[in-house]
């Protein structure tokens, strides 16, 4: 299946997803959650697969983001569909029967990294950068970040990531328990492969209900914590600060908050 934005491909009991806007280091419009969600649920019905990978096509991003120069356009109706669509997407990765492994080639940056994060395995290239900069543009995390960086890194990580803003490399990323997994100089995709294989193999029952438990052990802290986290982005987002964030992204300068 190939379209303009998402590439797929099965092989054998293996799939490969592939976000392919190159030119906006494959951040997350509309276009780009539709077609996973699509993708997703042609895996799970019309074509069963054992594991699935998801990368970004090139070797500068995994997915740089979501798209900021369609959020600046946004109202604040709107902006709360494209955020609670957003979150459409993680969980239907999170609730797949099959595993679903990130690999991690470049910038994993705010909607990027909340996209890994919804995977059950992340591995990382040797340049890939991990970061959450929300809070550069006086927003926060509004796809799950905030709730799945501390169940998989602890609180302590999470809060110097999303209130710093600050990127960390693929090795820091591991050090923390961001990153499983970093594979050597250029082996990104075949280790990636080799795991999926790995796991493909294994009894595709006992997979499953190893998936559904290790994810109900924190459900509904998890759900709560999301539906919060949809409330206190649209509470940033409705804010003048929010407005120059954008603005000053898009214009490549500094922004000056004022706090209102």
């Amino acid at each position: 299946m190939a379209d303009e934005v998402i590439q797929s491909r099965v092989d054998g009991d293996i799939a490969e997803i592939v976000i392919s806007r190159q030119e906006n280091l494959n951040a997350l419009n509309v276009d780009v959650i539709q077609s996973l969600l699509l993708v997703l649920e042609k895996l799970q019905k019309e074509t069963p697969v054992k594991c699935a990978v998801i990368t970004g096509a090139g070797d500068k991003a995994f997915v740089a983001g979501a798209d900021i120069a369609l959020l600046q356009q946004l109202g604040k109706r709107p902006a709360a569909d494209y955020i609670e669509h957003g979150q459409r997407l993680m969980r239907a990765i999170e609730t797949a029967s099959f595993p679903v492994l990130a690999a991690v080639n470049g910038y994993a940056l705010g909607g990027g990294l909340e996209l890994a994060l919804a995977c059950d395995i992340i591995l990382a290239s040797q340049s890939a950068q991990f970061g959450a900069p929300e809070v550069n543009l006086s927003i926060i995390p509004g796809f799950g970040g905030t709730q799945r960086l501390i169940q998989r890194c602890g609180i302590g990580a999470a809060r110097r990531l999303i209130l710093t803003g600050d990127m960390i490399d693929a090795h820091e990323a591991k050090a923390i328990g961001l990153a499983d997994v970093v594979a050597p100089e250029g082996s990104l995709q075949e280790t990636s492969w080799k795991m999926a294989q790995n796991i493909a193999s294994k009894g595709p029952i006992a997979i499953r209900e190893a998936k559904r438990l290790l994810r109900s052990s924190q459900e509904q802290l998890l759900l709560s914590g999301l539906q919060l986290e949809v409330e206190a982005f649209l509470k940033t987002f409705d804010t003048a600060d929010r407005e120059e964030g954008m603005l000053a992204f898009m214009q490549k300068r500094k922004p000056k908050f004022v706090g209102k």
